[in-house]
């Protein structure tokens, strides 16, 4: 049996990985300011995080969501006090396309309403109403286009109240920074605007913080900025360090029933071990704090290279733009300078994702080897 050819591949076989540290089979060591996604928050291999996962499959891996499971209590109540989203109440699954799916499902519920508002650029997940809100053609499939859903662009308020006034819309969803879409953010004008107008017009307000959130921007959500509350808060990411676990936020306004949501594996002992080994490093290293600096420091030499157009996001959620198709710059840093970086649908922006435990010396690395490519 073959697999389904559906990724493009670098000729690169990791088999063992150590902090912002990658290895390959033949013992190469590459610098990882990509994350896998933006997945990895504290490290590859985390020691705190190898032993909390550890232990928990000594004990019990998994078992259904019809038994009282003391980790998803200590998760929730642990998460609200790092994120300060404690009246918040949690709902546990296994991805971010599948937070984004209950999210949207749950407006729907709460509203009785079932037309979506999204953004250009967005990109929301691949399953059935979130490839539905994601701004790329090429990946929704006829079944999904069915969702009713408008796309405004990122910062336009007088589009999004003509579409709000129709009183049909469910959820307005919005990533704070796009991420594969280029790292756009708007201002705290549009956000705050967004949410004045849900509540307005009895709209849900989501914001998607797969990517973002967690500590990514040096707040441990990108909303929070912004001073905005939204009604429901996606994540997944770097919650789990690599372990494949989602969640939502939900506000209390919005009411639970027996059966109204549910998920086979979500948290589950392992996904609910690795999330709680994630926030205890968070705290203890202090990681958020770290962004801030680390972010800082990049952003300053990258306005040193004069052919960089623009430094975009912030916290260890950065992108640069050239004037020209990164692609092949993005081969150059992965196999002559053992430096993995990301892409992005802005084809001329290198994204810049690495684990929040990265240093200033990891940066200096990265500009170095920028620096001979750009000669």
């Amino acid at each position: 049996m073959k697999l389904f050819d559906v990724y493009p591949l670098f000729d690169i076989t990791p088999v063992k990985a150590q902090d912002v540290y990658v290895f390959d089979e033949k013992g190469t060591q590459y610098l990882d300011l990509y994350g896998g996604h933006a997945v990895i928050s504290i490290g590859h291999s985390h020691p705190e995080y190898v032993k909390k996962v550890s232990e928990q499959l000594n004990n019990i891996g998994f078992y259904s969501n019809s038994i009282q499971n003391p980790l998803q209590v200590e998760l929730a109540l642990t998460l609200g006090k790092l994120s300060k989203c404690e009246e918040y109440q949690l709902f546990l699954c296994n991805s971010g396309a599948e937070a984004n799916e209950n999210a949207l499902k749950l407006a729907s519920f709460h509203t009785n309403k079932k037309k979506i508002i999204a953004f250009k650029n967005s990109f929301h997940g691949r399953t059935s109403a979130a490839v539905a809100t994601t701004d790329n053609s090429k990946i929704v499939a006829p079944l999904n286009a069915q969702q009713a859903v408008e796309f405004i662009n990122l910062g336009d308020l007088v589009s999004v109240e003509k579409a709000l006034v129709k009183n049909d819309v469910c959820a307005v969803i919005v990533e704070i920074i796009q991420g594969i879409g280029g790292l756009y953010e708007s201002t705290a004008e549009f956000y705050q605007g967004l949410s004045k107008l849900c509540k307005k017009y009895n709209s849900i307000l989501i914001a998607d913080e797969v990517q973002s959130g967690f500590g990514r921007t040096g707040d441990f959500f990108a909303f929070q900025k912004h001073n905005i509350m939204p009604d429901i808060i996606s994540m997944a990411k770097g919650m789990g360090n690599g372990f494949p676990i989602g969640g939502i936020l939900i506000h209390p306004t919005i009411k639970a029933s027996l059966g109204l949501l549910g998920s086979t594996f979500g948290g589950n002992h392992l996904a609910c071990a690795a999330s709680l080994a994630v926030l205890n490093v968070l705290e203890s290293q202090d990681l958020m704090q770290n962004v801030k600096d680390v972010s800082e420091y990049f952003i300053e030499k990258a306005q040193l290279l004069s052919k960089v157009n623009a430094v975009k996001g912030r916290g260890l959620m950065l992108g640069l733009e050239f004037d020209f198709n990164v692609s092949e710059l993005r081969k150059r840093l992965v196999f002559k300078h053992h430096i993995f970086t990301g892409s992005a649908k802005n084809l001329n922006l290198l994204r810049i994702l690495p684990p929040l435990t990265v240093q200033k010396h990891h940066i200096d690395l990265f500009f170095e080897a920028l620096k001979q490519e750009l000669l």
